[in-house]
């Protein structure tokens, strides 16, 4: 796997909704479509996704093996780097023509199909296109939405904290399942006066991670309706942010910003950062140490909000060709073969035909599969939370005001002041 793609990945959690919050989207209806067929009966559909040059190269072995298997099946593939995929969606959206197949994320379900974009996969499940058997740790669910399949996954991950192994192995800090965040800020102070390097990079604009430890706390991020926390519970959180950059515990956030695209653990600046697990690949690849995957700290000793999240596959509500479109998914999703060639570029495999069929030999990746089965058998997996419409406009505010209030540019009650009305706008329906 390459450098490229690890970078990319990890601005994923971070850009997610940045261009795409600023750019309207006229309603659809579904009529019409895209994709062709031929005199002979060959159909053609579109497929898009975003990614770097690898995942391209992947993806089109993948395809070679479909349209073996289904010789008047063709696919005309497209890709992009993330943002530019959104701008291209959306354009391609507003005018009647997105892509009949295309890679897809939880933020953006109910924002699309709010625009009457998506394809409700659930007809060609009950004609039998599209098989949902099979699929690890519930994740069959993650794509339904109001009763409607808008998406199927193709890969799993969920928040970890990326360690590095020397720096904490000095500081004789060896974090486990059931740890709490006293445990976790005690252990910030030991690293940065035992090894001189601040604890963490910095983890208080991680919307995912903050969505965690509300739900530790009976609450969550996102409701259905909207957001599902008060200005109160976001003070005291980023209170706690900006005395951690006081103390040293946390990175200083101006020479994170300097590194980057390069991440403040492998450039030695903290010794910790939250992140999805499947990030892992890019630490070893830019950093000089070895890395590894630790518990997400908990507020009882034992609940930790978590949740097996994923990319998709999602069907447009224009194609011409809804059980091709099924079938695509169904074998991106379940051959065996595919996940041999795909690995771990997406996530874990969601399916356990896939998981099965791939073994990873890395130990990189032999650590991110062990670190999700330790999920699953400590029995702390739940539901996603709901992610309504706007979330991903949510999600970049909350990104961008909280590196405002970490650079100093902000004190902590005008960010939080500035994060509600921008998401009250975003979030009316």
């Amino acid at each position: 796997m390459g450098t490229s793609r690890n970078v990319e990945r990890r601005t994923i959690l971070k850009a997610a909704g940045a261009t795409a919050a600023t750019l309207g989207l006229a309603a659809t209806t579904a009529c019409g479509g895209d994709g062709s067929t031929s005199s002979d009966g060959t159909v053609t559909i579109r497929y898009a996704w975003w990614g770097a040059e690898d995942r391209a190269q992947r993806i089109n072995k993948t395809i070679a093996l479909f349209e073996k298997k289904y010789p008047k099946i063709k696919v005309k593939t497209d890709f992009q780097p993330y943002v530019d995929f959104w701008k291209k969606f959306n354009t391609q959206a507003s005018g009647g023509n997105p892509p009949d197949v295309f890679q897809n994320a939880i933020g953006f379900l109910r924002k699309y199909d709010a625009k009457n974009v998506l394809l409700d996969l659930s007809e060609q499940v009950k004609a039998g296109n599209l098989s949902m058997d099979g699929f690890r740790a519930g994740l069959e669910k993650f794509g339904e939405i109001d009763g409607k399949l808008l998406g199927v996954p193709v890969g799993s991950n969920s928040m970890a904290l990326v360690i590095d192994k020397h720096v904490y192995t000095r500081a004789g800090v060896k974090p486990e399942q059931g740890w709490t965040w006293d445990d976790f800020d005690a252990a910030m102070k030991k690293i940065r006066d035992k090894t001189g390097r601040a604890g963490d990079s910095g983890m208080y604009g991680v919307m995912y991670l903050y969505d965690l430890y509300l739900r530790q706390n009976g609450k969550a991020f996102f409701t259905e309706e909207g957001l599902g926390f008060t200005e109160a519970d976001l003070t005291d959180w980023w209170t706690k942010a900006k005395k951690g950059i006081q103390e040293g515990v946390f990175a200083d956030a101006k020479k994170v910003a300097q590194v980057k695209p390069k991440s403040a653990v492998s450039a030695e600046l903290a010794a910790s950062e939250f992140t999805w697990d499947n990030f892992t690949v890019r630490y070893t690849s830019e950093g000089k140490s070895e890395y590894g995957l630790a518990p997400i700290p908990t507020t009882d000793g034992k609940k930790t909000g978590q949740y097996l999240g994923s990319l998709m596959l999602s069907g447009s509500k224009r194609t011409q060709h809804p059980k091709e479109v099924a079938q695509f998914i169904d074998f991106m999703v379940h051959d065996p073969e595919v996940a041999k060639i795909m690995g771990y570029d997406r996530g874990v495999p969601a399916t356990q035909a896939q998981y099965d069929a791939f073994k990873p030999t890395d130990e990189v990746n032999k650590a991110i599969a062990a670190y999700e089965e330790s999920l699953v058998k400590a029995g702390v997996l739940q539901p996603i939370t709901p992610h309504p419409n706007g979330a991903d406009i949510c999600e970049s505010a909350f990104l961008r005001i909280a590196e405002e209030l970490a650079l100093g540019t902000r004190s902590v009650a005008d960010a939080v002041k500035q994060f509600f009305t921008e998401s009250k706008t975003a979030l009316v329906v």
